[in-house]
């Protein structure tokens, strides 16, 4: 199979073109001119040499390029709708503006904020999309671009990952490593949460089930089987580094006022953070995995948090 995937020298785009390539697919990446060149690709493009691509030689499409969410709210809206929503209408117009068959399978990943901000239980995929960020708000612009262009003959999925983290990742689970590292106590031990996360390893393993096998299109949340908790969390990094985790319990009221102040002074800790590090978001993969004939993905939450971990080590 010959699959195009965008942002592809990303965090997740060179994860997947590597294991892609693993399992004998030709993986051709499209991207911004100056970016480092990552991941396993056979050909490499630009989006300016976009049009010079034939879509028939294609049997995939990966769409990753995006604008991440800013935890220190410097970004503006607009830029978020700009290239969020810009990207998606290029790639999926290009793609898709003619009846005749074109990509076979389109993957779009968006976002577990293009549909809640916060989580009563579970959320699931019958949940009505209510985001209430520039950056949710922009992703499910988006995701209505993929709808909008959908056709028959093609099959499309809109995947919302949870937080999706592995080896290279530069994410609040670095932060939160390298705090430990520098032997500070985890100052939030008062929060008591439940969160799920999204191992690149399954995300991987979707991806490739979703190329590979007739699955019906739609949207599907992606996430790791069982959620757990930051503190949980915080003993998974004292263990990857051979310590006893050290855990303070600060009044949750004291925590906050900081958060503020990390807010007016663009501190690390700030009150978008926070909610990040500390909110209960609990996502359902029940879906997905019944469209896959899945009884369980095939990486545990614990493992692929601790090969994540053990990577931050080198």
């Amino acid at each position: 199979m010959r699959i195009l995937i965008t942002g592809a020298n990303g965090f997740v785009g060179s994860h997947l073109s590597t294991y892609l390539s693993g399992v004998g697919m030709t993986c051709v990446a499209l991207d911004l001119p100056n970016l480092a060149p990552q991941g396993r690709y056979a050909e490499r493009y630009t989006w300016a040499e976009l049009n010079t691509l034939d879509p028939h030689t294609f049997d995939g499409v990966i769409h990753l390029a995006g604008k991440a969410h800013d935890t220190r709210n410097t970004s503006h809206a607009e830029s978020y709708f700009r290239i969020n929503v810009g990207l998606t209408r290029t790639i999926c117009d290009f793609f898709f503006h003619e009846q005749e068959q074109r990509a076979k399978k389109f993957i779009f990943f968006s976002s577990v904020k293009a549909c809640a901000d916060t989580v009563q239980g579970a959320l699931t995929e019958t949940v009505n999309p209510d985001p209430q960020t520039p950056y949710g708000q922009s992703k499910r612009e988006a995701e209505k671009e993929v709808l909008r262009c959908a056709r028959a003959n093609v099959l499309a999925y809109i995947l919302r990952p949870a937080m999706i983290h592995g080896p290279g990742n530069k994410g609040n689970l670095n932060l939160l490593y390298q705090i430990a590292k520098l032997g500070f106590p985890w100052p939030l031990g008062s929060f008591t949460n439940q969160r799920s996360f999204a191992s690149i390893s399954n995300v991987a393993a979707v991806v490739e089930a979703l190329l590979t096998r007739e699955v019906a299109a739609g949207i599907y949340n992606v996430a790791d089987d069982a959620a757990l908790s930051t503190n949980e969390l915080i003993a998974l990094i004292a263990q990857a580094r051979g310590k006893k985790p050290q855990i303070w319990r600060i009044p949750e009221n004291l925590v906050r006022c900081g958060a503020r102040l990390g807010d007016q002074l663009h501190l690390p800790l700030n009150s978008e953070r926070l909610k990040k590090l500390t909110e209960s978001y609990v996502v359902s993969n029940d879906k997905l995995k019944k469209a896959l004939g899945w009884t369980q993905f095939p990486t545990t939450a614990q493992d692929g948090l601790n090969i994540t971990l053990r990577s931050f080590q080198s």
